[in-house]
């Protein structure tokens, strides 16, 4: 399906649920934010109906994301639903790892076929901080169980804040030299009002891995057609990846629209542009309107963001807890 820009759009984010059990600062304001009533939420089935429109449109690629969404009741059943509608090539799932230990081999099972997981510091106590009192020890062994899973591949998210210090990258470098995941660093985009502050910037970060691991050599790969770049050390199992939104975005080649868990199409993630669906889809509407209110949202996906410029003004968009990660 092609945006106003003539852009090929095909992969869509769906926040199946705004709650999570991180209260991350970076995601989520110090006040915390009013949950959705669950009636205000979308059914699995209204997702499902979403997904086989899109996909008979040519969406191929799928990524379901929170709050978190591993705490969403049936969560693996519905995996294993999307997987059945045969349309998507590419099923992954964005979550904070706390609950993978469990859930990774049936999501595997079900059908998902990669996923990213949140570490922005491997420090028992800066994770605590960042995550609002999350277990660090209960991420590692969800990413340990994703490797065994064969979830491939496997990504570690991590933002660009004040709380990553020179151990957790001296931790990342000894990680993608013996493992086959792929840490990607990814600037820090402050879209809320949330107490945190951007860290180092890509070049001084790239210069503080080479120091500690060797020369970072460009790779050709691209998973999903996604921004990240990506770079390898000499002999290591894994990848970096960095990602720019600020510093060099990539609006021009941008693929994806989402879909949050209240039933709005947002066309870009830093706008505050929404189109909303569910009353659509909860009233008689056609497979055919519907697929009409679906282009229309497509076709009105800006040319980019102006981040920038607006960061600054209070509350411009919805918090990342409110939007889906």
């Amino acid at each position: 399906m092609r945006d106003g820009f003539n852009r090929n759009i095909e992969y869509i984010r769906v926040s199946v649920t705004d709650r999570c059990n991180f209260r991350c600062l970076y995601c989520m304001p110090a006040a915390g934010v009013r949950l959705l009533e669950h009636a205000d939420i979308l059914t699995y089935e209204e997702i499902l109906r979403l997904l086989s429109l899109l996909g008979r449109a040519g969406f191929r690629r799928v990524r379901l994301t929170g709050g978190e969404p591993l705490i969403r009741k049936g969560f693996a059943d519905f995996v294993r639903e999307v997987a059945a509608l045969r349309y998507f090539e590419d099923i992954a799932v964005t979550t904070n790892g706390s609950l993978l230990a469990e859930m990774a081999f049936p999501l595997k099972a079900a059908g998902l076929k990669r996923v990213n997981i949140s570490l922005d510091t491997v420090n028992v106590n800066r994770f605590s901080h960042i995550t609002g009192g999350g277990k660090l020890s209960r991420v590692i062994e969800g990413v340990e169980a994703a490797l065994l899973a064969g979830l491939s591949p496997v990504k570690l998210n991590v933002v660009l804040t004040d709380i990553l210090q020179q151990s957790d990258i001296s931790y990342f470098v000894d990680l993608v030299q013996t493992s086959p995941v792929s840490v990607r660093f990814i600037e820090y985009m402050p879209i809320s009002q949330c107490d945190v502050s951007a860290g180092m910037s890509i070049p001084a970060l790239k210069q503080t891995i080479e120091t500690l691991g060797g020369l970072l050599t460009p790779t050709s790969m691209s998973y999903a057609n996604g921004p990240a770049k990506y770079f390898r050390l000499s002999g290591s199992k894994g990848t970096f990846g960095f990602i720019t939104p600020i510093s060099e975005h990539f609006c021009g080649s941008c693929n994806r629209v989402r879909l949050t868990a209240d039933g709005k199409i947002k066309p870009c993630l830093l706008s505050n542009q929404e189109y909303d669906i569910k009353t659509a889809l909860r009233g008689e509407i056609s497979d055919k309107n519907l697929l009409r209110l679906l282009e229309r949202a497509i076709t009105a996906k800006p040319a980019g963001h102006d981040l920038v410029d607006r960061m600054n003004a209070p509350g411009f968009c919805r918090n990342m807890s409110q939007i889906g990660g």
